[in-house]
């Protein structure tokens, strides 16, 4: 029997709702079956933009108000008397010497000797103050690449973190204090898969315009400890902003400053002066240098970073040409020979000649955030180079945190613009009838 043209319609129009209505459903389905309470979790999902809805992490959620805001300049917090006294105990010998710059680039009366060793003005590495240790630019091994990432942990990054599992490939990640607030089982992946983590800053800014003092170092590293369960020994000042007085806090924290002498300059895209094209030539200049036996007697770092999707696709992209170029590629601390890398003794990374024989991580207890559980670390072998995949990142941290559904088991709720839609099909249904 043919319907009318309006019981046509309107039987049309109560499918076309049925439809809607399941793909809605089997949304609420997916993302309530996803767990986002946990590392192992959170590391499993591998939809960007799922990676980068806010969740909430009471262990981290409950503690902010111990912390300076998230994205906003640190500075010692009023009640917190531990730090002041932390920095009554070391002012003594942080130069007073040397003036806060407000400037960048340097100001034409800058002395052109560069005293304070201010390595936006002079790319200086060297400390002329007497007791600081020299910057690290370079992998010391031959032909080695120490590798490593900033300005992370970046929200989608699992798609590249899964890369560099399936190479069996350690990196060193410079982690940014408010990243690791916004995102913090994203900064548990890099212990549970073996990479080496140190501090950046607080917030992405230029550490002399900042006054950089104890806080903003010292706040990051709770940070991590906080969320990760492990206190970083080594940093990376944003942009290379860094001069002898701030080189002489972050020693004082017990921070070793690492460096860099190649830049890819990926995170530096301006649409004019720098391009994507700029960045694939600094990449292939940097390979072709490798390639022409410069690094044969010490090996080298080059920056690149975390920060977004097009930085981590350029990884990938470019690995196996690094893979090919150098003989070694290793966590700065690997090639440094520094096998406890954090603060607390029971993690440790392998020694060079480890990691180059296959052991890429040692056997171990991983600390654990809440302190409670601690699980080992397998030795790996590192395989055969399979050919790369680009990762379907996608956008970075909001800089925000809510509560989110994490219910791996439960059942899926059906909310109030579920049952008003359910309730349309079924009365749509019924007059058709």
């Amino acid at each position: 029997m043919q319907l009318p043209l309006k019981d046509n319609r309107l039987h049309g129009l109560a499918i076309s709702f049925l439809v809607v209505f399941l793909l809605h459903l089997h949304a609420n389905a997916q993302s309530l079956s996803e767990d986002r309470t946990t590392e192992s979790g959170e590391a499993a999902i591998t939809d960007p933009n799922e990676e980068c809805s806010p969740y909430s992490y009471p262990l981290v959620g409950n503690h902010l108000n111990s912390f300076p805001p998230i994205w906003e300049a640190a500075s010692i917090l009023s009640n917190d008397s531990a730090a002041q006294t932390k920095w009554n105990s070391i002012s003594a010998s942080i130069p007073t010497n040397i003036s806060v710059k407000v400037t960048q680039p340097p100001p034409s009366n800058y002395s052109s000797d560069d005293p304070d060793c201010w390595w936006t003005a002079s790319t200086c590495t060297e400390p002329k103050l007497p007791g600081l240790l020299v910057d690290i630019t370079s992998a010391p091994e031959p032909s080695t690449l120490g590798y490593g990432f900033d300005d992370g942990p970046n929200c989608s990054h699992n798609a590249f973190y899964d890369f560099l599992q399936s190479q069996n490939q350690k990196a060193t990640l410079y982690y940014i204090g408010s990243n690791v607030a916004d995102w913090p089982l994203e900064a548990q992946r890099a212990l549970a898969d073996g990479h080496e983590i140190c501090a950046r800053e607080w917030l992405n800014h230029c550490m002399i315009n900042l006054s950089f003092s104890l806080s903003t170092g010292r706040y990051v590293m709770q940070m991590i400890k906080l969320a990760i369960g492990v206190t970083p020994t080594c940093w990376r000042p944003p942009y290379g902003d860094v001069d002898d007085r701030i080189r002489s806090i972050a020693e004082a924290l017990g921070l070793q400053t690492i460096m860099w002498k190649y830049d890819s300059q990926d995170a530096d895209i301006n649409g004019q002066s720098i391009t994507e094209q700029t960045v694939d030539t600094d990449y292939n200049n940097f390979i072709q240098t490798a390639s022409n036996g410069t690094f044969n007697s010490a090996g080298a770092i080059i920056l690149t970073h975390e920060l977004d999707n097009f930085t981590m696709s350029e990884a990938v992209k470019f690995y196996p040409q690094l893979k090919s170029s150098f003989q070694h590629i290793v966590p700065v601390g690997v090639s440094l020979n520094k096998t406890q890398p954090y603060v607390e003794t029971n993690y440790s990374l392998p020694t060079f000649e480890q990691y180059i024989a296959g052991t890429v991580t040692t056997n171990g207890t991983r600390v654990s955030p809440n302190s409670t559980t601690s699980s080992s670390s397998e030795s790996s072998t590192l395989p055969t180079l399979s050919s790369s995949s680009s990762p379907s990142a996608g956008n970075s941290g909001n800089g925000t945190s809510a509560p989110s559904s994490n219910a791996s088991n439960k059942l899926v709720d059906i909310d109030d613009r579920s049952a008003l839609m359910l309730g349309f099909i079924l009365l749509t249904c019924f007059y058709i009838r």
